[in-house]
Order: C-alpha cells, then structure tokens, then sequence
C-alpha cells in the first residue's frame, strides 16, 4: 500500500502516540500496519508529554526484556536439541564399553591420564576430584581384574576449610568402599585461611588397590598402547 495512503490514520495515530502507545500498539488499534518509516516521519516533530515519554521508556524496557527472555528460551531449546543429538550418536559406546577388550583400553587409558605408574610402589593409585571419573575408573578396575575388595583403600584430599565427615560420606556413595577402609583424610596446608569459593568442590579422592600383579599389568598394557 502506498505511504500516501495511510494518510487517513495519521491524525488518530499521532493521539494514540501522545498517549505513550507504542509503533506496535499502534498499528494493532489501527488496525493497519502501517509502515515503521510513515510513522517515524509523522512523529518526528512530535513532543511528547513526559508521562508518555515515561510510559514508552517503560514499554521499551518490558520489550527488551521479553524478547531477551525469548532468545533465551529458544537458544536454551535449540541447545538442548543439539546436545540430544550428540548423545544419540554417542550411545553406542555405552555398548562397546560392555566389551571385556574395550573396557580394558579405557581402564589402560584413564590409568595414563591419572594413575601413579611409579614401579616402586608397586599398587595401583588413582585419584581425581570428578565423582565420574572416579566411578568409572572403579567400574572398569572391577570388570577387567577380579579384584579383592579388602584390598581396596580410599583417601580424600581437601581444603582446610571443609568437612572432612561430609566429604567422606561424599565419597563413599561414590567408591562403595566401606568407611574402615578410608584413610585419614590430607589436608593441603597451603589452603589454611583461606576460602573455599567453589562450593560444588568435594576433594580429591584418591584410590589405592594393593595388588602389584595389577599395578603391573596395567603398566605393560601402557607400554603396549604407547610402544614404550
């Protein structure tokens, strides 16, 4: 429709602008969508009463705020989606992981990253501050290695404000190893006075699993892997 004819909705559009309507509120009373440009140019010269000039900034605001809550809200969906699909292409893995062959490079694998391999010792030593990983390194060590439960030894490394009780119990849901078998906790010296900020921090539980036929088992499994 050409500009010059919404002329006829100007008078009553420049009304409803005096009384702090918005462009959107405006064509919804007119009933006619009236360009953006028709009506800058209609209002250009206008002065609005400072209660309208109020309202509009207040209107502004509320839009601004609902179409920040819809972008949030559309990327939280679309992310979730994204994140769903990944999974699906990941599930197999949780099959694969059932394998005797594959669970044992995973444990060989997570052992490289994060096991002591000092051949003095001659144990098996673990420790991570993520209950999943400790979770896993468990479920892996228990289908790979018929191992003796009693030989198991768990000991939680914190800060020194925390609660060595709470962190315990923390990781004993986690290790299903009994609380006689915990070690006395490790307290970092270098944490004295101060702050834990990260609240969701439990620690660091080590594992120890004294069996130098496994330690050294899994050892040449590394060597094997990395060909030295």
């Amino acid at each position: 429709m050409p500009r010059s004819s919404f002329s006829r909705f100007k008078n009553k559009a420049i009304d409803l602008r005096i009384t702090g309507k918005t462009y959107s509120e405006i064509n919804l009373l007119l009933e006619v969508k009236v360009p953006k440009s028709t009506l800058s140019l209609w209002f250009r010269e206008l002065k609005l009463p400072r209660s309208s000039s109020k309202k509009l900034r207040t209107n502004q605001i509320v839009r601004i705020k609902e179409g920040r809550t819809r972008a949030l809200k559309i990327n939280e969906e679309k992310r979730r989606v994204y994140l769903s699909r990944l999974f699906e292409r990941n599930r197999y893995l949780g099959d694969l992981i059932k394998n005797d062959s594959v669970a044992k490079l995973a444990l060989v694998i997570l052992y490289l990253g994060e096991g002591t391999k000092n051949p003095k010792r001659g144990l098996v030593t673990f420790g991570n501050s993520d209950p999943r990983i400790i979770s896993l390194f468990l479920r892996l060590l228990r289908k790979c290695y018929k191992v003796d439960e009693a030989k198991f030894r768990c000991t939680v490394q914190c800060r020194a404000d925390q609660n060595i009780n709470e962190l315990e119990k923390y990781w004993h849901a986690v290790t299903k190893i009994p609380y006689d078998r915990f070690y006395d906790a490790r307290i970092d010296p270098r944490t004295v006075g101060r702050k834990t900020k990260n609240t969701a921090y439990k620690g660091v539980c080590r594992i120890d699993y004294f069996s130098s036929e496994v330690f050294n088992d899994i050892l040449k499994a590394i060597e094997v892997i990395t060909g030295r």
